[in-house]
């Protein structure tokens, strides 16, 4: 079951698992109350996110990553991330009010794109983490085998005539749709079914 969060400008997503649960980016930091309004409105609770997954390292998508961890929830950590991870570090900082925590690297789950799909069978979610780099080096989508796909930032796909000379792009939307998804859900417009 996936189920849309908005509490700021960044669609966010949460994933039930059999046995754990799976929340995909975040909003800007500063907006930690109007996640637990949001989530509360779901019949969510912070102990059923076992997992915090970013699409990538820009600052509305991971702004309270490091604030839950310090609630007790993982990051999972695509390898491809690790050297991104303090990446919105310098904006926060000349942003005091927004109370931004940093990501803790150190305590993250760190696993590789092929390894993914056993990692999320073990929290009951069936499903695949790709490398879709052609937003920023460190992004990567999460398709489920129900077809839904959450893509983060990548350029939606209505707008592939348009960039022409982007082949990283194409080559990314190539990826996904190998995968035959259903419905693709992006951070900062409305998803579009397939």
């Amino acid at each position: 079951m996936v189920v849309k969060l908005r509490y700021g400008n960044t669609n966010t997503f949460f994933i039930r698992g059999t046995s754990g649960g799976l929340l995909v980016d975040t909003d800007y930091a500063g907006t930690l109350p109007a996640f637990f309004g949001e989530i509360k409105k779901h019949g969510i609770v912070l102990g059923d996110i076992t997992y915090v997954l970013a699409t990538h390292y820009h600052p509305d998508h991971i702004g309270l990553v490091g604030e839950l961890q310090e609630h007790g929830v993982k990051l999972l950590l695509i390898e491809t991330q690790a050297d991104h991870t303090g990446f919105s570090d310098e904006i926060f900082a000349r942003e005091k009010r927004a109370g931004y925590v940093p990501v803790n690297k150190d305590k993250a789950v760190v696993i590789k794109c092929r390894e993914s799909r056993a990692f999320l069978q073990g929290i009951g979610i069936e499903g695949e983490i790709l490398s879709t780099p052609s937003h920023s080096a460190d992004s990567v989508s999460l398709i489920l085998d129900d077809g839904t796909c959450l893509v983060g930032d990548l350029e939606p796909i209505d707008y592939l005539g348009a960039y022409e000379s982007n082949p990283e792009l194409k080559a990314d939307w190539e990826l996904i749709m190998s995968r035959r998804p259903k419905r693709i859900c992006y951070s900062h417009v409305n998803e579009r079914a397939l």
